[in-house]
This record gives structure tokens, C-alpha cells and sequence, in this order.
């Protein structure tokens, strides 16, 4: 009887998660097959097509937003990842009530409504005479891709040892040198784990972006946003499934490289 009890548990559990993952990617893989979809039409397949995908590359403004959204999602997840690490370096140097202060500063912006930050950086950039462009979205960008930065570089730094660092220094090694040659092979996956989530970020932001770009800047979400005000094309159903494989792979390699590094 136990056994039975189990058996109709377990079964339960495993179809409300099936059905929970039905409603989160039933929609995203209904987009998917639209882009194929030879036909204009959402509910009649007039065949398997990729004009929708050569429309899409064939289009400039797409190919500008793509630009613009790939070099901002580089450079603003490559600086905030240098900024991050000697951020998260110096936290964990300090003591514990610094510390926890600052960590709970940290996490403000993740807690943060994206439209609050989005509306504050964009008045900040008007009171300080700085007009809304390319050069603000990416300011934009690394500032709210920091805290990630942090939080995924803080969990390695506490596995390291201090006391190698300081045997380094006592055999001669400089700071920089031991620093490189004995903490930053440790915090590496960290490292790696937050530039991969902040390119991730970057990549799929749209609040920020729509409040800091001002005039002229066009990046994937905001080109969307604007082509869906006016009518969705086939194309963007295109563009949107080349943004979410992107991100999905993005996702699985965060998350399983640190892994099977580790375990080799």
C-alpha cells in the first residue's frame, strides 16, 4: 500500500512539473515554429520556409539593433566583470560588518524594479548634462550587470585560501603575480559564471535600454517592442527564436562548464 502511495505520488509530481514546463515554453515553441512557417498566417502551416530568416538578415535596421545589442552586451559584461571582480575581491578582504553592509547594498538593484533604475540612470544622465545615446545605454549596462558580477565571483573567493596568497608574497612573488598565478585560477569559474549571466542580461535587457538610448539607438528588444506596436512580421518570430537559442546556450554553458571543469 505504501508502495502504491509512492508510485501515484510520484506520478503526480512528474506531471505537474510537465505541466508547469507546457505553459512556460508552449508559447516559445509555438514562435519557433511560426519562423518556419511558409505562411503569414498563425494558425495555417503553408509549409517549412527560411525566407523569414534571409528577411531578416536581408534587413538593416535588424542587422543595426543586432549590432548595437552585441557589442553593448560584450563590452558592458567584459567591464563590469573586471569592475566586479576587484569589487567582490575588496568586499571579501574587509571585515564582517563592512562586508554585510556592502553585500546588502549589492543586492539592491537585483531586488531593484527594473523601471525604477532605468528612470533613475536616465535622470542622473539629464542632471548631469549627458545626452541619451549609445555611450549611456552602455554605462547603463554595466551598472546593473556589477551586482551579478559580484555575487557570482563572492561564493569562489570563499572557497580560497588566504594563506596561499600570503605564501606567494613571503617566496618573493608580487601582488599582481600571486594574485594571477594563485587566486585567479580558483575564482575563474566564478569569474566566468558572472561575465556569461551579465552578457546574458545585457542581452535580453529592454526597460533600461528603453529609457537610456535615447533617439537613433535601436537594440534587439527595443526593435521588437516598436515592430510589435505596428503589427508583428514573421520575421520577428525569426529574430526571437535566434535570441533565445542564444541565451540558452549561453545558460547551458554557465552552468555546465564550471561543472565538468571541476569534475576533471
Amino acid at each position: 500500500m505504501r508502495r502504491i502511495k509512492h508510485l501515484i505520488r510520484k506520478i503526480w509530481q512528474d506531471c505537474y512539473l510537465a505541466l508547469i514546463m507546457i505553459f512556460l515554453y508552449a508559447p516559445i515553441a509555438t514562435m519557433m515554429v511560426l519562423s518556419f512557417n511558409n505562411s503569414k498566417s498563425r494558425t495555417q502551416w503553408g509549409g517549412f520556409t527560411l525566407k523569414w530568416y534571409t528577411q531578416m538578415f536581408a534587413s538593416r535596421n535588424i542587422m543595426d539593433a543586432l549590432y548595437n545589442t552585441l557589442l553593448i552586451a560584450f563590452l558592458s559584461a567584459l567591464i563590469a566583470t573586471i569592475i566586479g571582480t576587484a569589487a567582490a575581491i575588496a568586499i571579501n578582504s574587509m571585515k564582517q560588518v563592512p562586508k554585510t553592509i556592502l553585500m546588502g547594498i549589492t543586492n539592491i538593484p537585483m531586488l531593484n524594479a527594473d523601471i525604477v533604475t532605468g528612470i533613475s540612470l536616465m535622470l542622473a544622465f539629464i542632471a548631469f548634462g549627458i545626452s541619451l545615446g549609445f555611450k549611456t545605454v552602455l554605462i547603463s549596462h554595466i551598472t546593473f550587470n556589477i551586482p551579478y558580477v559580484i555575487l557570482s565571483v563572492m561564493p569562489k573567493l570563499k572557497q580560497t585560501n588566504r594563506y596561499t596568497y600570503e605564501a606567494a608574497m613571503d617566496l618573493g612573488a608580487g601582488p599582481v603575480y600571486a594574485f594571477f598565478k594563485v587566486v585567479f585560477p580558483d575564482i575563474l569559474p566564478g569569474v566566468l559564471s558572472g561575465f556569461l549571466m551579465a552578457f546574458t542580461m545585457s542581452l535580453d535587457d529592454f526597460i533600461i535600454t528603453h529609457f537610456t538610448r535615447g533617439a537613433g539607438v535601436n537594440t534587439l528588444s527595443t526593435l521588437i517592442y516598436s515592430e510589435v506596436r505596428r503589427g508583428i512580421k514573421p520575421s520577428m518570430y525569426a529574430l526571437s527564436t535566434i535570441i533565445f537559442a542564444s541565451v540558452l546556450i549561453l545558460l547551458i554553458i554557465s552552468n555546465f562548464a564550471p561543472k565538468k571543469k571541476q569534475a576533471n
